[in-house]
């Protein structure tokens, strides 16, 4: 089968959208749901894998052995980037580095194909450039914001936040109201923050639900202020949310302090194109609530590579 009609059967079983006709025009429909999972796959010397097919990988849901249903490479698909930009007041000294890795990375990242938008948040969460597959049209948006233009359409309107940080609601709006249950396409949050929230409605786990619902990792890049050398217990908070919102996706975390944030954010391109895709639906029916551990294996590994995955989902 084509990769199109790959994606067109993952779409239907998404979405339930399978019937059949019985004898005397009786239509019945099958309430199936495919489990997603996107998967990167580095070799013993950290190069990515690109050439694996679906006789090479196999899925285990809590032990169990899966029967894939869907498979596919991510190398032609467009990429739908979210740009969010923590912009209160314990970012304001990192504004410039925000701005230049940002830019750094759309250029080389985004193609005529692909589409960015740019969030930008404190107690509000706007939207400060569309998707869009012009970088000079969302960095222009950035410089407006910058010198302290806010007319741009907000998502997510509360208005109990009356100061502090949204990081958890901006992700969330994020993942459900800009990317979605979009199908065809290869979709990342890039998350520019410290890593404290403490104004959101929702929860480290509503935000971690809504990405892998949405089907779109989440790459972390942590900026915080260390004072007098080291940092406090708000600045630890931090760097373990920014952490777990990246490795329960799938993403990666990285430490601007301690990094080239330009080059591993290139490197960032790379994976969501040289990104694995499988699908199955799963041997345990019970939609309960409960969290469902995923394995993904390389089969008769003798090259000892490295598969990075989101570790599971909730079964809902």
């Amino acid at each position: 089968m084509s990769s199109f009609g790959f994606r067109l059967l993952a779409c239907l079983l998404t979405t339930g959208a399978l019937a059949s006709q019985e004898p005397g025009g009786l239509s019945i429909k099958v309430d199936v749901s495919l489990i997603n999972v996107a998967f990167i796959v580095r070799d013993s010397s950290g190069r990515l894998a690109r050439e694996l097919t679906q006789d090479d990988i196999e899925v285990f849901e809590d032990g169990v052995k899966q029967d894939v249903k869907f498979f596919s490479r991510s190398a032609d698909l467009p990429l739908r980037l979210g740009l969010v930009v923590d912009a209160s007041d314990s970012q304001e000294k990192f504004n410039k580095q925000h701005k230049r890795d940002i830019e750094a990375f759309l250029e080389r990242s985004v193609t005529s194909r692909d589409r960015a938008m740019l969030l930008c948040f404190g107690n509000h969460i706007r939207v400060v450039s569309d998707f869009t597959a012009s970088v000079p049209d969302v960095m222009e948006g950035f410089r407006r914001f910058e010198k302290g233009d806010r007319h741009f359409p907000e998502l997510d309107m509360d208005d109990s936040r009356s100061g502090g940080t949204a990081l958890f609601d901006a992700l969330y709006a994020a993942a459900t109201r800009k990317l979605g249950p979009v199908t065809g396409e290869r979709k990342a949050l890039i998350l520019f923050s410290d890593g404290e929230d403490n104004s959101s409605a929702h929860d480290l786990l509503d935000a971690i639900e809504a990405a892998q619902s949405a089907d779109s990792l989440i790459y972390t890049v942590r900026y915080t202020e260390a004072r007098h050398g080291g940092l406090n217990a708000r600045n630890r908070y931090g760097m373990r949310e920014m952490f777990r919102l990246a490795g329960e996706t799938g993403g990666a975390a990285f430490d601007a302090s301690k990094s080239d944030v330009s080059k591993l954010l290139g490197q960032v391109g790379d994976e969501l194109r040289s990104m694995y895709e499988v699908g199955f639906m799963s041997t345990n029916p019970v939609r309960d609530g409960t969290f469902r551990k995923l394995t993904v294996r390389v089969k008769n590994d003798g090259e000892n590579m490295t598969v990075r995955a989101k570790p599971g989902y909730y079964a809902r």
